[in-house]
């Protein structure tokens, strides 16, 4: 093979390398089909030289139940890790889901499929927010947790939304146990 061949192997090699990397630092994976929104920030502890530690608001809409929204808050770690991207972050975080409209759903689902999930480390943790249905009770349930390759954190946060008619208009309400495979 020639130097120049071999050049131009080493810089797609390089290239690639450099796409995988960026990838995996890019913090998130959403589910989906838009990024949470971001609400707010409020910083709780001050850092001088870089940046704070925050508390983070964001919401989402349910991507399989149309009129359901959730919003979480996540801690989010700053100094010079939580600057690079490289800080695992802790497990606490708190849910509210709730209807925001008629609720429909756009077709079947399995009991606690992923509704959302976002890596919360470099590598190995990551925070799920997973949906079921009760439906003795015509009720969606919404629970947030985070885990890890090795070992998981028990601490989570759960959320439910009654499926209820929503305006006048909406004389009909659907059951959730319908749609559970």
């Amino acid at each position: 093979m020639t130097p120049k061949a071999l050049d131009s192997r080493d810089n797609k090699r390089k290239a690639l390398a450099l796409v995988a990397i960026v990838a995996l630092l890019t913090g998130s994976a959403a589910l989906a089909a838009d990024e949470p929104d971001l609400i707010f920030r409020r910083s709780t502890v001050f850092k001088w030289l870089t940046p704070n530690d925050k508390l983070a608001t964001y919401g989402i809409d349910d991507p399989e139940v149309e009129g359901v929204a959730c919003h979480f808050t996540v801690p989010e770690k700053g100094g010079v890790k939580g600057w690079l991207g490289v800080a695992e972050q802790v497990s606490d975080i708190s849910l509210a889901c709730r209807q925001i409209g008629p609720i429909h759903f756009k077709g079947k689902m399995e009991q606690a499929d992923d509704m959302f999930r976002q890596r919360r480390s470099l590598f190995f943790k990551k925070m799920q927010i997973v949906r079921g249905c009760d439906a003795k009770r015509n009720v969606l349930v919404y629970m947030v947790y985070t885990d890890r390759l090795i070992e998981g954190s028990p601490k989570n946060s759960t959320s439910s939304v009654p499926i209820m008619p929503w305006g006048a208009s909406d004389s009909t309400v659907q059951k959730c146990g319908d749609f559970i495979q």
